[in-house]
C-alpha cells in the first residue's frame, strides 16, 4: 500500500483531493492542515509521497519541499498549483519538488503524474546497487510511437545516469521525469503532431487521435531516436523526431503565470528547470540535454 500525505490549509481542498484518492486502488491517504504538521508527520511516519499545495500560512509549500529535501531526500514531494501560485511554484521546483499538478485536475490526470513519480522513486532504491559498477556508456535507441516506450526509455536513462553517482539521489526521479516529458513531446508533439490543446479538458480527444494516428500513414512510420552518452561527469541525451519540427523561438515560456497551469508547456519547463542544458537543432525537431556533475 502507497502511503501518501496530503497538505493543506483548505479544508474543501484537503477533503476533495483526498477522498479522489483514497478511491484509487492501492492507495493510504493520511492528512494535514499546513506545513508545520506535515514535517511532524513525515518525521514519524513511512510516507511514500507528499501532495502539496504551495499557499498555506506559516510554512507553505515552498519551505515543506525544501524541508524534505534536506531531512528526507527518498520522499518525493509533487506540488499542487493554482491561480496565484505561480511564482513560489517555479522556485518550489528548483528547490526539489519532483513534479506538479492543476489543483483542478481530474482523476485521472492526478493519478497518471503521482504513479510516474512513485514508478521513478522506487525503480531508483531497487537498481541502486545493480548498476552501482557501470561508469560510462553509449546508448542509441529506435522507438516506435508508443508512450510506454518513452516511459521504459526513460527509466533505462535514468538507471544508467544513477549508476554513475552523477547526481544526488533526490534528484534522479526529477531527471527522469524530465527525460519521460521530451521523449513524450518527440513521441506526440513531433511525429504524431498532436496539439497540446487537446489535453484541456478530459483528454480524451487527445488520447484517441494519439492511437489513430499511430496506426496511419505518415505518422505510423515515424521514428524517435535517441542517443545518450552518459558518464559520472556527464548525461546528455539527444532525442530526434521524424516529424516537420518547429520554430524553438516561438516557444512560449512556460514560467509565466498564464501558462504555467495550461497543460502544454509543462514538459519543457520540466526539461529547463531539471537540466543544465537544453537547445534544439535550428529545424527544431532534435532536442539536446545535458547534465553536468553537481560539485561536492
Amino acid at each position: 500500500m502507497v502511503v501518501i500525505l496530503v497538505v493543506d490549509d483548505s479544508a474543501t481542498d484537503r477533503t476533495r483531493i483526498a477522498g479522489l484518492l483514497s478511491r484509487m486502488d492501492g492507495y493510504e491517504v493520511i492528512t494535514a492542515s499546513g506545513g508545520a504538521e506535515a514535517k511532524d508527520i513525515v518525521a514519524a511516519t513511512a510516507i511514500d509521497l507528499v501532495l502539496t499545495d504551495l499557499q498555506m500560512p506559516e510554512v507553505d509549500g515552498l519551505e515543506l519541499v525544501r524541508d524534505i529535501r534536506l531531512h528526507h531526500a527518498d520522499v518525493p514531494v509533487v506540488l499542487m498549483t493554482g491561480t496565484g501560485s505561480e511564482e513560489i511554484a517555479v522556485q518550489a521546483m528548483k528547490a526539489g519538488a519532483a513534479n506538479y499538478v492543476n489543483k483542478t485536475a481530474g482523476p485521472q490526470w492526478l493519478r497518471e503524474n503521482i504513479e510516474r513519480v512513485l514508478a521513478s522513486q522506487g525503480e531508483i532504491q531497487s537498481h541502486k546497487e545493480l548498476l552501482k559498477s557501470l561508469c560510462r556508456d553509449d546508448y542509441e535507441f529506435q522507438l516506435d510511437n508508443d508512450r510506454s516506450l518513452m516511459a521504459s526509455t526513460a527509466r533505462f536513462l535514468r538507471q544508467a545516469a544513477q549508476s554513475t553517482g552523477l547526481c544526488a539521489a533526490s534528484d534522479l526521479p526529477r531527471l527522469g521525469i524530465a527525460m519521460e516529458e521530451a521523449l513524450l513531446n518527440a513521441c506526440l508533439h513531433g511525429n504524431l503532431e498532436l496539439d497540446s490543446a487537446l489535453r484541456e479538458g478530459d483528454g480524451d480527444q487527445f488520447n484517441e487521435m494519439a492511437l489513430e494516428r499511430s496506426a496511419r500513414q505518415p505518422w505510423m512510420d515515424r521514428r524517435v531516436t535517441v542517443r545518450a552518452s552518459i558518464s559520472p561527469m556527464q548525461f546528455k541525451v539527444e532525442i530526434t523526431d521524424d516529424g516537420p519540427g518547429f520554430d524553438p523561438s516561438c516557444l512560449p515560456d512556460p514560467t509565466d503565470p498564464e501558462n504555467l497551469l495550461k497543460p502544454h508547456g509543462r514538459g519543457i519547463m520540466m526539461m529547463r528547470l531539471f537540466l543544465d542544458e537544453v537547445h534544439w537543432n535550428e529545424r527544431g525537431n532534435r532536442v539536446t540535454m545535458i547534465k553536468n556533475v553537481q560539485p561536492s
